[in-house]
């Protein structure tokens, strides 16, 4: 759920899945915990540079080997809290696929239940980079309620570095 800056700070797609294996090292030094990386890394890269849902989804089950073709109506029944790559990352992707926007991705995320602010996490970094916006209020809460300045200054930071839209 942290590798998402790297989907924006590089231009290229082989070069974000190398560096998306260099940071998952650090602290998921595991053949998932890194496909897992590679796999948000690589979504949040082919959102903002293509906006095509369908490229996604194919990336990931081709790539990746995750399953997204489980709707979340499917997933909800049986879901429970999972911290794995696996049990988390495919449920983000496919919060984002049906999603129609940044908050309905986030609320469709939170929706699944289980280990939810992961998964939320990862849907909203596709769905930021997909849609190109977060709504204004969300925006301004999160800054103004929920970040220390010191976050705030470097995430300003970032999004101007790399040209994230806000």
């Amino acid at each position: 759920m942290r590798v998402s800056p790297i989907g924006w700070a590089f231009n290229d797609l082989q070069q974000v899945l190398d560096e998306a294996q260099r940071s998952a090292e650090v602290s998921h030094n595991h053949p998932e915990g890194i496909k897992g990386a590679q796999a948000v890394a690589a979504a949040v890269f082919i959102a903002r540079t293509s906006h095509d849902k369908s490229a996604i989804r194919k990336w990931i089950a081709e790539e990746c080997g995750y399953d997204v073709s489980i709707t979340l109506d499917e997933i909800r029944p049986t879901y429970s809290f999972d911290i794995s790559c696996q049990g988390t990352v495919p449920v983000a992707v496919r919060a984002f696929l049906e999603s129609s926007d940044f908050e309905d991705a986030v609320r469709l995320a939170v929706s699944v239940g289980g280990d939810s602010d992961t998964i939320a996490c990862i849907t909203g970094a596709i769905a930021h980079a997909f849609y190109g916006t977060i709504p204004v209020e969300m925006k301004q809460q999160a800054l103004e309620i929920f970040m220390d300045p010191r976050l705030v200054e470097v995430t300003s930071r970032f999004m101007d570095r790399y040209g994230v839209p806000g």
